[in-house]
């Protein structure tokens, strides 16, 4: 005869080791990883030997596009365009094999779209994970903004389309230079029971959505259009939880917390005349750090509080695409060579390395640095902790690839997820 609480005590613990061992520490489940800032808690393989890398494991081709592959408990997901779809597609994150796809209509660029078409197409913004619901959120360059079902392989849920929905216009010309309006490039953010996302209508710059449902939540006070960013960022300002994002106009800081949902706690002046920044702000407590070239050529650290946003340095150094990673003091970037500043001060602590336009990068908990760029340059370099007089690299694999690699570098167990803008994918175990 069985003993009932024992057994309801050994299911419920049962149900509790499979939910943990579905989801691991080491999952990339979003845009810049774990936290949204571009560092893991896995160490790089130097120390065991494991670079440069070997061959590719596999690879694997995903449709065209900048958006960055996420892997979840041993699953890769990845969205791609191709033939006037939008592609999401599910593989085995250790053999390559494709288990599902889901498509949908959709153009290569979004429909107010303007300049710079040779350089970029297909979707930009990369899909984020939910944990609690096992679904999957997607955001096309047209403004689908789409939910999947990943237990359910990828059936689709809910979804809206923002230009449908919104009317929302073409961003306007900022400065004197050429217009440019990329379409939808932020992935969006799971906060508890929503998914918030930068729409840029005139109703609001930040839109929150039921994440089971799709239906309208809330509506950020900020009417900003929309910035060109690769992410909103979560940020906790005097416990009060917010986030972050580069508008066309300003840095944002808007509250979360009960009672003042899209509320600005916080606004820090910064335009370019692209109307866009590219380079996703970068969060260490309740400070940001943001940078763009164009007109403003600097990058600066801001902290935020409820009395709104203090400048406290601003340094003559930029990155035109590359996010920065603020890791144990040191704030870091790729950008025609690799930066290194003290994040505290400001002061330039090193810049080297041959590098160009294209690249992301992130820092590992042996306090060592992963870059990814130009066409496939695969490189580990010393963190300024190990290193603090000058740029010291480790090793380097070359020309992986013959396009930009615009979508950012994945680290997730002990095996590095290399993509480029048309698709091809490559995975290099560690």
């Amino acid at each position: 005869m069985f003993n009932t609480p024992r057994l309801i005590s050994l299911l419920a613990g049962t149900t509790v080791l499979l939910s943990v061992s579905a989801l691991r520490s080491d999952d990339w489940r979003q845009w810049r990883g774990p936290s949204r800032g571009g560092i893991v808690a896995e160490d790089s393989g130097w120390d065991r030997g494991a670079w440069p890398p070997g061959d590719a494991q596999w690879t694997i081709q995903a449709g065209e596009g900048g958006s960055a592959p996420i892997v979840v408990a041993s699953r890769l997901y990845t969205t791609g365009w191709s033939e006037e779809r939008d592609y999401l597609r599910c593989f085995d994150a250790t053999t390559g094999r494709e288990i599902w796809e889901q498509s949908y209509a959709c153009p290569m660029y979004g429909r107010e779209s303007e300049g710079d078409k040779g350089l970029y197409s297909g979707p930009s913004a990369s899909p984020v994970f939910d944990q609690a619901t096992g679904y999957l959120f997607t955001l096309s360059t047209d403004g689908h903004l789409n939910c999947w079902d990943t237990s359910k392989d990828g059936q689709r849920v809910w979804g809206v389309n923002f230009y449908d929905e919104f009317d929302v216009s073409q961003r306007p010309l900022v400065g004197s230079r050429r217009l440019r309006d990329y379409g939808y490039t932020a992935s969006p953010l799971v906060h508890g029971e929503w998914v918030i996302a930068e729409v840029g209508d005139d109703e609001g710059n930040l839109i929150a959505f039921s994440k089971r449902t799709g239906k309208r939540v809330w509506t950020s006070q900020s009417k900003d259009p929309a910035g060109h960013t690769g992410g909103l960022v979560p940020i906790d300002v005097d416990d009060i939880p917010c986030v972050a994002v580069l508008t066309i106009h300003n840095l944002l800081v808007a509250r979360l917390d009960k009672g003042h949902e899209g509320e600005t706690l916080a606004e820090f002046p910064w335009a370019t005349d692209f109307a866009n920044s590219i380079a996703t702000p970068a969060v260490v407590g309740n400070s940001v750090v943001i940078t763009s070239e164009y007109n403003q050529y600097s990058i600066c650290r801001i902290d935020i509080s409820l009395e709104g946003a203090k400048l406290i340095w601003k340094q003559p150094y930029a990155s035109g695409v590359c996010s920065p990673v603020v890791h144990k003091g040191y704030v870091y970037w790729c950008w025609r060579g690799l930066y290194c500043l003290d994040f505290e001060t400001g002061k330039p602590i090193w810049r080297g390395g041959r590098f160009g336009d294209t690249a992301s990068l992130l820092a590992t908990a042996d306090d060592r640095l992963v870059v990814w760029a130009d066409r496939g340059e695969l490189v580990l370099v010393e963190s300024g902790l190990r290193e603090p007089a000058g740029y010291k690299e480790l090793a380097r694999k070359r020309q992986i690839f013959e396009n930009d690699v615009w979508p950012h570098i994945v680290l997730s167990g002990a095996k590095l997820y290399c993509k480029d803008r048309d698709g091809n994918l490559k995975c290099f175990k560690l």
